[in-house]
């Protein structure tokens, strides 16, 4: 049950892990060049996460993007595909600055997904780790893991970008 592959975008020299824990888990994996402060930014600042969190080849534009970061707190993404919107959206179950993240994905017709996100910083990189738990096996496989390498690429670039500016 163990699936792996790394990044096939742009040649970078950090690769994204994929990996399927379980009928119902998959991780994803990347180091990052920035501290774990900077790479928290980039997940919990809209103006920042609006500048990376889509794929560029899904052919989707971000109409809002609205993070309220704290317990208790809510989170709503609209997107235009074509002639259509659809938006993602959920709540903040856990907020531990620079280093853990944890929400919940309500948009889904099949229950509530858990998203944890950590930020282990070693030597000025960030070891991230995105686990998300799917209420059920059909859940997961209406998911959408195979963004997460080009997003994860379009983040290195946001945060080759600020690391220079900061």
């Amino acid at each position: 049950m163990d699936v792996r592959r790394e990044s096939e975008t742009a040649p970078t020299k950090n690769h994204t892990r994929v990996e399927r824990k379980s009928e119902c888990e998959f991780v994803v994996t990347r180091t990052v060049d920035a501290p774990a402060r900077l790479v928290f930014e980039a997940w919990t600042k809209a103006e920042l996460f609006r500048r990376w969190w889509v794929p560029k080849s899904y052919g989707l534009n971000l109409l809002s993007c609205e993070m309220d970061v704290r317990v208790g707190g809510q989170y709503r993404l609209v997107f235009r595909h074509e002639d259509s919107t659809m938006a993602f959206f959920g709540t903040y179950l856990e907020v531990t600055p620079h280093s853990r993240l944890v929400w919940t994905n309500e948009e889904g017709d099949h229950g509530k997904t858990v998203t944890t996100v950590t930020f282990d910083e070693d030597a000025g990189k960030t070891l991230l780790a995105v686990h998300d738990r799917y209420p059920s096996k059909e859940a997961l496989e209406s998911g959408s893991m195979d963004a997460m390498p080009e997003a994860f690429d379009q983040l290195d670039e946001l945060l080759a970008s600020l690391g220079s500016s900061n």
